[in-house]
Order: structure tokens, then C-alpha cells, then sequence
């Protein structure tokens, strides 16, 4: 697998599949989750509503990921996975690193080989964006997959950076 970095926008990447770093409603919101529900069009909220109405009436649980369209986006697929809100007094780094092997089991069941992730709770979620890094990379590498590229899409210089830092210390 490669691994690379890029300083950007995740919705624009021409990938198989993007992750969003979603809430549980898979309703949209803010952060990555508002822009790929906003540039990739209704589509991804219509199934993210049948899969509410369907398998995940109480929302996606936290730590799991599920796969819709990609709408709009250039990308095929969108797999939406809930990321922990930090918490400074219990450790959910579990949690966390759950977010990233699962979207990668969902992608090889997609046949998917390249993917986009975002910073996964290191946004609204508040978990420091080093810790973030660390926890992302070292769970896609060592997770098995068929996934054959992967990129972390970082939308600040800080994150950019935090993420060059954990795949330098690999």
C-alpha cells in the first residue's frame, strides 16, 4: 500500500471512495461532513435516509463505517464513519482507529483500491490533531486490505504537517 499526503479538499479528490468523517445522523453537517453532503449532491442524503430509515434507525454507532454513492463528487464512493469525540479523562483511541479499519473493510468490500480519508475527529471533535495522526497512520498500516493507495487529505498546514510527522516516524 502507498500511503501520501495531500493539502486540500477532499471532495475534489479522483479517488474510488472518500471517507467522511460523519456524524451519526449520516445527515450532514459541518467540517468534511457538510462538504461532501453539499458538493456531492442529494443523492448521498437520500441514502444515507434509507439507511437510517433501514439499519441504523438510532444513527451509525461511533467507530463503524457504511458506504453510499458519491453523488457528485468525483469519486465513486463515499464511506461515512463516525469518528469519538475526545475526551481528555477516557481513553476512545480504540474508537478512533476502529473509524479507520473499518472504512478500509468496507472499501475491500467494494473492491475498492484507492481511498481518501480526512482527519478523522480531529475537527469539531476536538482530539488533538499529533494524536490523530499518529492513531491514523499507524491503524492504516497495519491494518490488511486490498486498498492499494491511500491518501490523508488535509484541509490546514497544522494537520498537513501533523500527518508528515506520524508517516516520517513510521
Amino acid at each position: 500500500m502507498q500511503i501520501t499526503l495531500v493539502q486540500g479538499d477532499i471532495t475534489e479528490q479522483q479517488v474510488d471512495a472518500v471517507v467522511n468523517a460523519a456524524n451519526s445522523s449520516l445527515l450532514g453537517g459541518g467540517g468534511v461532513d457538510g462538504a461532501i453532503h453539499r458538493k456531492g449532491g442529494p443523492e448521498i442524503l437520500e441514502e444515507c435516509r434509507r439507511l437510517r430509515a433501514s439499519q441504523y434507525c438510532g444513527g451509525l454507532p461511533t467507530g463503524q463505517a457504511v458506504a453510499t454513492t458519491a453523488g457528485r463528487l468525483p469519486a465513486r464512493w463515499v464511506i461515512h464513519t463516525v469518528g469519538p469525540v475526545y475526551s481528555a479523562s477516557e481513553d476512545r483511541s480504540e474508537l478512533l482507529a476502529s473509524c479507520y479499519r473499518e472504512s478500509l473493510r468496507v472499501a475491500d468490500q467494494l473492491g475498492v483500491r484507492s481511498v481518501a480519508f480526512p482527519a478523522v475527529s480531529a475537527g469539531i471533535y476536538g482530539w488533538p490533531m499529533e494524536d490523530a495522526a499518529r492513531i491514523a497512520v499507524r491503524t492504516v498500516r497495519a491494518t490488511a486490505t486490498t486498498v492499494q493507495d491511500v491518501r490523508f487529505v488535509l484541509f490546514t498546514p497544522d494537520a498537513y504537517e501533523a500527518f508528515g510527522k506520524a508517516v516520517g516516524d513510521g
